[in-house]
């Protein structure tokens, strides 16, 4: 029913792979001119559907298609870096992590070893949604997403061949369902654009794209030299094209992911070896390491942000090279070594190994997932961090309905200024403080900003105004020498609420300076700085900071 002259390596594949992770790793970090690399993954996809096609067709002409072999490959290529990648971030996560954030990434962690975290970060938030810069395991939902295809596809084939399909019968099935997920792509991109990005519904259509091109490339000839360099040309700038022009405002996966996958489909199916576009040697290094390189630049990424250097252009090239190193290391140490030992021990013994790395890890993502291990951190911080989950029973008092509050019987130590999240905090702080009698004088109102200069997107906010006005003008020549502790939700109040907060709106400055913002843009967040340094500036010429 079906030939097979495909060649089992394959250069331009290879380099394209090059290209796709070479255009997320620059989206992620902000480089200009790729604010549509994310169009890097789809392409991962079209491969990722040609050479499962391949693998699985070739196997089932043959007789020798075995599906716990297919589904094992699968598990030896993609989880030994992957446990590796989890075990280390635990591991750092340990270190620097709050418990509530700890817990959080014990949960992703087992949820990307599971192949389910594209369900869990489509519960939580979309992709481009400024709170998931601080997931470190977001970008494993693709690696979900092409695991649950893995899972049904060979099913599929498995089906049409024991009917009895011809080639025309299983390509026509596979372009009708890629016709349906393409359709239910679009329309839930503009209806709910979550679901549409991480689905795998809306999805599929790229990964039985490259599946489609497999097919095609199996019966029809080998395409002149000519003609290859022109659709291998073509591809390669309809993805350059979608990585330059497109960006996040863009409906995706819609219409518009019809670029970069028809580009990659052209790529493929021109098969040219000889392109100076994938064939150089940096090229080739790139496509190798590419899964590992993909793995380890987004912890990177997240790290910066975690520093706040996201923004700073001299964090950027030193991220990038890090994020190529680690790969590198993953890829001669972990990949590699892993593929080669799997594939030369005896299954059982193979499928054991890799299954008892996995239960460790996942195992302990699963106890991090339950435990916060606050005694892993400072008293005092394990002390903060457990009040500011509860509501303090002088909370409404000292944030509504007084101007001031006072925590403590002794003389005033410390003066605290902020909002209801100073307020939550106010005793646990007097409390860690060394004079166990000493006093902690507090000025909060909630939901404001004592940044000078800051006003309410929603028009109110005159007590956030007389707040200010009062650090302004009567905080110097209160309580002199004693220090001034500034508590706030800023990450709220700059880069918008959580989803499903009703109070505040997700990925939309609450506050603004000279003019209004609908997202925390890179201007935005330089004028806030700006203001906020100079606040803190102005407190700290009178008091200690």
């Amino acid at each position: 029913m079906f030939s097979n002259k495909q060649n089992n390596y394959r250069i331009d594949i290879n380099g394209l792979r090059a290209w796709a992770v070479l255009s997320v790793v620059l989206y992620h970090f902000s480089v200009p001119g790729f604010d549509g690399g994310f169009v890097g993954v789809d392409v991962f996809f079209v491969i990722s559907g040609f050479l499962m096609a391949k693998i699985i067709q070739t196997g089932l002409a043959s007789g020798s298609f075995s599906l716990w072999s297919f589904y094992f490959s699968r598990a030896r290529r993609i989880w030994p870096a992957l446990i590796v990648l989890c075990a280390v971030v635990l591991l750092v996560g340990w270190l620097i992590l709050m418990p509530l954030e700890y817990r959080a990434l014990g949960k992703h962690a087992r949820d990307s070893l599971l192949f389910s975290s594209n369900l869990r970060y489509l519960e939580e938030a979309g992709y481009f949604d400024v709170v998931s810069s601080g997931k470190w395991l977001l970008h494993t939902w693709s690696l979900s997403v092409e695991w649950q295809f893995y899972l049904v596809f060979p099913l599929l084939l498995m089906l049409l061949r024991r009917i009895g399909s011809s080639w025309a019968i299983v390509c026509l099935t596979l372009g009708a369902i890629l016709l349906v997920s393409l359709f239910w792509s679009a329309w839930l991109s503009l209806s709910q654009p979550e679901e549409a990005f991480f689905t795998l519904k809306s999805r599929m259509w790229e990964m039985l794209a490259g599946c489609l091109v497999f097919f095609f490339c199996d019966r029809i000839r080998p395409i002149r030299s000519f003609w290859a360099s022109v659709l291998s040309g073509l591809g390669f700038l309809l993805i350059l094209v979608s990585i330059i022009l497109l960006d996040s405002r863009f409906a995706w996966p819609g219409g518009w992911a019809l670029l970069p996958v028809l580009g990659a489909c052209l790529v493929i199916l021109a098969e040219k070896q000889t392109s100076p576009l994938i064939r150089g040697a940096v090229f080739q290094w790139l496509g190798d390491r590419s899964y590992s390189i993909y793995l380890w630049h987004w912890p990177i990424m997240v790290g910066l942000v975690f520093l706040e250097k996201q923004d700073n252009v001299l964090w950027w090239l030193p991220g990038i090279l890090l994020s190529l190193y680690l790969g590198h290391l993953s890829y001669l140490y972990v990949e590699g070594p892993a593929r080669k030992c799997l594939s030369r021990w005896r299954p059982f013994k193979a499928g054991a190994i890799l299954f008892l790395l996995l239960a460790i890890v996942l195992g302990a993502a699963q106890i991090i997932r339950k435990n916060d291990f606050s005694g892993r951190l400072p008293d005092a911080v394990a002390a903060m961090e457990s009040e500011s989950r509860k509501t303090p029973p002088r909370l409404n008092e000292c944030t509504a309905q007084r101007e001031e509050c006072v925590f403590g019987t002794g003389p005033v130590r410390g003066i605290i200024i902020g909002d209801s999240h100073a307020g939550t905090l106010a005793s646990v702080v007097q409390q860690s403080m060394d004079d166990a009698s000493a006093s902690l004088y507090m000025r909060a109102r909630a939901g404001c900003l004592p940044v000078f200069g800051a006003r309410k997107m929603n028009g109110r906010g005159t007590e956030c105004l007389a707040l200010q006005k009062w650090v302004r003008t009567e905080l110097p020549n209160l309580y002199p020498g004693q220090p001034v502790i500034l508590i706030n939700r800023t990450t709220a109040y700059v880069m918008g609420g959580m989803p499903g907060e009703a109070d505040q709106q997700e990925n939309k400055p609450e506050y603004f300076f000279s003019r209004g913002y609908n997202s925390p843009e890179p201007a935005y967040l330089e004028e806030f700085r700006r203001h906020y340094i100079d606040t803190v500036c102005e407190i700290a010429s009178h008091h200690p900071l």
